[in-house]
């Protein structure tokens, strides 16, 4: 493990602690529009398919869920907290319906009426390409910088294993001083990436982009950069 990581790699945030953020409504991690990065490159990830699957690790109530089903597209999402998930529904004036989930014990999987976003209420790593299949697409914002640092390579194994042989990942991770903030968010350096997925993968950074803001500042960071990277398998 590179020197860099160090000052994370022992940090573990508890599913538990994830719920309590939602009850507790400290979400400062989501936003309230489409995320600038997924409207910029989606054509690079669809790239002229229609009615692609997208899979959202660590979905919360990320807007861009429907946005891309009001496009044709389906989507199917995994979150701890339940009430993120309901909010979701809620927000977006979406009936929706409940059920459990036989193969994974105390599941439950809400749909909307069109059946095209399904978001599963559950430990993502209890989640598997026996469930939904295999994706088209993964877009991970804010999933890879929040799982606990030492889960890292249990993680990108599942990804490659819900890709589909044309799925094309967009992944959106972040770069600064792990001396100053503990994370979550994390500190997911590009080497790192690289090593987690690049034995079965391309990988290609799409962009890197200076994110600092006030509320960074706030965390005691200098500096910030946002970068982007398409992963597809090779």
């Amino acid at each position: 493990m590179s020197d860099i990581l160090a000052p994370q790699a022992d940090r573990v945030m508890e599913l538990g602690e994830w719920q309590q953020r939602w009850q507790e409504n400290r979400i400062g991690f989501h936003q309230p529009e489409v995320h600038k990065m997924l409207r910029m490159y989606i054509d690079e990830v669809v790239a002229g398919r229609t009615g692609v699957r997208f899979f959202f690790p660590l979905c919360g109530k990320a807007v861009d869920m429907k946005w891309l089903a009001d496009m044709g597209h389906s989507v199917v999402g995994v979150e701890i907290a339940e009430k993120a998930v309901q909010e979701f529904f809620q927000e977006n004036n979406l009936t929706y319906s409940e059920e459990a989930v036989p193969a994974i014990p105390g599941a439950k999987v809400f749909r909307n009426a069109e059946k095209n976003i399904s978001l599963y209420n559950c430990d993502i790593y209890n989640f598997s390409a026996s469930i939904e299949g295999q994706f088209g697409a993964i877009w991970d914002r804010g999933s890879l910088v929040a799982i606990n640092p030492q889960d890292r390579e249990k993680y990108s194994a599942l990804m490659m294993s819900l890709m589909a042989g044309d799925c094309r990942y967009l992944l959106d991770t972040l770069i600064y001083n792990p001396e100053l903030y503990p994370g979550p968010p994390f500190l997911v350096p590009d080497d790192q990436v690289n090593a987690l997925f690049g034995g079965h993968c391309a990988v290609k950074l799409l962009q890197s982009t200076d994110a600092l803001s006030d509320r960074h500042k706030a965390w005691g960071l200098d500096y910030l950069l946002e970068n982007i990277h398409l992963i597809t398998p090779q």
